[in-house]
């Protein structure tokens, strides 16, 4: 079944892209909610020249986007987080943890534009960014533990040497 998008749909497509799903997908979920409409020979010519006439506006859209993104190129997160002796962490590290950081170092980004697997051990991730269908940025993320277990020093004993004196008997 081809559709096209209404907004944005991570894992599918962009606003007004023309995309094809499964026909289920696409009658009891996208079209009651509102998120894509049925893409007939009609729609696609209204589709046609809206995107003609809003050209210019998607251009200037992209060129923040780009923008965005460039405020994103070198940024390496460090996340420090509590891990249990064998090396996982409490909980994990996902897109609104990397939202957190970002916020932090004063990028502002929706965590919805994030996407990445759960980070579940001490080590390196990525988290990709989307701010556009044509921007996209890889942020790599260091997870570093916050109570690393600290080994201990070995105690050095001393050996004393006990010395019996012969009793007189």
């Amino acid at each position: 079944m081809e559709i096209i998008l209404k907004e944005d749909i991570i894992g599918l497509g962009y606003k007004n892209d023309i995309v094809n799903v499964k026909s289920g997908y696409g009658r009891n979920f996208l079209i009651p909610t509102g998120k894509a409409i049925i893409a007939s020979a009609s729609a696609k010519k209204v589709l046609a020249e809206d995107l003609k006439q809003k050209a210019h506006k998607l251009a200037v859209i992209k060129d923040e986007a780009q923008k965005k993104g460039a405020k994103l190129e070198g940024v390496v997160l460090t996340i420090t987080a509590k891990v249990s002796a064998t090396g996982a962490l409490y909980g994990s590290v996902n897109a609104a943890t990397v939202a957190e950081e970002l916020a932090k170092k004063g990028i502002e980004v929706d965590r919805k534009i994030i996407t990445m697997r759960d980070i579940k051990k001490v080590g390196e991730g990525e988290a990709t960014v989307h701010f556009h269908k044509d921007v996209e940025v890889k942020v790599p993320v260091i997870v570093v533990a916050e109570n690393a277990p600290v080994e201990a020093a070995p105690v050095e004993t001393e050996v004393v040497e006990v010395v019996e004196e012969p009793t007189a008997e």
